[in-house]
């Protein structure tokens, strides 16, 4: 693995640690949740694996994050044609990933290869439903995490709490994030979450958000024009 990974050569291998499925849990109870374009945070999360190295020790946690990875990545069933590891059972996967990112976090703390991994380990506690655990992770890496990192986990967090009707707490955190953008979450990623969260209960203040980015020839100005079209007409 090259000790320099760039953002489109994780694109390229698909190093996205499951956005959609993350959120899964929070799509299909609709009743708690609020929609999420996963594209959007999709562009997050793999960017969250960008990580430069500068030493042997962190080649070393590299190759344990890369190899996380390509377990999430392994398909169930059949082994790939050219090879490769392949699981018989969703089960027997998330199993072998859990302990792979555990592991990561176990042995390598406070690195920002833990951080990754730590934040995936939420991500799947997100699709098992368990919200509580998904919060403590995302949490510590909000807390603890390099400024990059960290405004991941808040991102992530902002998404829970609009989940759980704690709006009051959404805003702040993605406020926050809009007045202090970092290279892993945009002023329009932190701006678009805000108003998807928004947008069942306030619709003019989520539009008053969207239509700059639709007007603009922004990062996320088609998905800005798709969310202004799922608002309910202007009065």
């Amino acid at each position: 693995m090259s000790s320099h990974l760039t953002r489109k050569e994780l694109k390229e291998d698909s190093v996205a640690l499951h956005v959609g499925e993350t959120f899964s849990f929070l799509k299909t109870h609709r009743s708690q949740t609020i929609r999420i374009a996963s594209a959007v945070i999709g562009v997050a999360l793999v960017a969250s694996a960008t990580i430069y190295y500068r030493s042997s020790k962190q080649d070393s946690r590299q190759l344990m994050l890369g190899d996380a990875i390509t377990l999430q990545n392994a398909p169930v069933g059949a082994a790939p044609p050219n090879g490769g590891v392949s699981f018989p059972t969703e089960a027997a996967k998330r199993d072998a990933v859990t302990k792979s990112f555990t592991k990561l976090v176990s042995d390598q703390s406070v690195s920002a290869e833990a951080y990754v991994a730590e934040y995936a380990l939420g991500s799947m506690d997100m699709d098992a439903g368990n919200l509580a655990e998904a919060r403590k992770k995302y949490q510590d890496v909000a807390d603890h995490a390099e400024t990059n990192y960290a405004s991941l986990g808040k991102l992530a967090l902002a998404q829970i709490d609009f989940a759980e009707g704690k709006t009051g707490e959404a805003q702040t955190l993605l406020k926050d994030l809009m007045d202090h953008p970092t290279d892993l979450v945009s002023k329009n990623q932190a701006t678009f979450v805000l108003a998807k969260g928004l947008a069942a209960k306030q619709p003019e203040e989520a539009r008053k958000l969207l239509m700059p980015m639709a007007a603009a020839n922004s990062d996320i100005s088609q998905v800005a024009v798709a969310a202004l079209g799922e608002l309910p007409p202007q009065k």
